[in-house]
């Protein structure tokens, strides 16, 4: 269509990856007598598709990690109430949980962490998708009656620990999940942040919560940075990138 119009400047981000294109385009315009520039907002054309150039480039999804925590350094109590979810965050905090959500192919959890809290995994405090519910059950001891097993959204159940993080990924991959949220419990995220594998991390925080005991959250390791700090009312919203 460019050539056939006759353009004869055509500006370009970047190139895509995916082998099947890979460069194709541009050398057809260039061989159309078509000046190409190649590069322009070339890191802000990369932040757009990171999803799909990680999963083009790296044959895995892009891992994104979220946790809640308490000022004292815990995810949970060392003992629940059943009847009564314990919320470490403020409801706007758990509404941006959800938009986070929103903005990813697939949710991924441990099966304690369906055992414990029997969550549903969804975006029901946010508009949009429901994302692909992941569970690790390497026991097949998720049964139908978990919320996680309605029809609410896709789920999709792998035979494997926390620790098999690589073929975690692979299995991803295969089932074209392009990003991932991984949302615990503290064994699950901290076996990919050993292993380094992992993209960016969302780490919430209830600033008048204390446990003084219980679950600790996880640690982040490695080369990574601070993006950003921001108040979501009394809460405290961290967000890292691994290098």
């Amino acid at each position: 269509m460019i050539i056939q119009k006759g353009f004869k400047k055509v500006v370009v981000g970047t190139l895509d990856p995916h082998d099947k294109v890979a460069g194709k385009g541009v050398a057809l315009l260039k061989e159309a007598g078509i000046e190409v520039v190649v590069g322009i907002l070339e890191n802000e054309c990369n932040e757009l598709n990171k999803r799909f150039f990680t999963f083009h480039r790296k044959q895995r999804p892009y891992i994104i990690l979220k946790w809640a925590e308490t000022s004292d350094g815990f995810i949970a109590p060392e003992t629940k109430n059943k009847q009564k979810p314990v919320w470490i965050t403020n409801p706007y905090s758990r509404q941006v949980s959800h938009q986070l959500r929103a903005q990813e192919n697939a949710i991924l959890v441990g099966a304690k962490t369906v055992i414990d809290d029997n969550p549903s995994l969804t975006c029901r405090d946010w508009s949009g998708n429901n994302p692909t519910r992941v569970i690790l059950d390497s026991r097949n001891s998720i049964t139908s009656d978990y919320q996680v097993m309605d029809d609410a959204a896709p789920t999709l159940k792998l035979e494997l620990s926390s620790s098999d993080t690589l073929e975690i990924l692979n299995s991803l991959y295969q089932n074209d999940i392009q990003s991932v949220i991984i949302e615990g419990g503290t064994t699950t995220i901290q076996s990919f942040i050993d292993a380094g594998l992992w993209d960016e991390a969302y780490q919430f925080m209830g600033t008048d919560v204390l446990f003084h005991q219980g679950l600790q959250a996880p640690v982040l390791s490695g080369d990574y940075s601070m993006l950003s700090r921001k108040m979501i009312a009394n809460d405290v919203l961290k967000t890292y990138r691994k290098k």
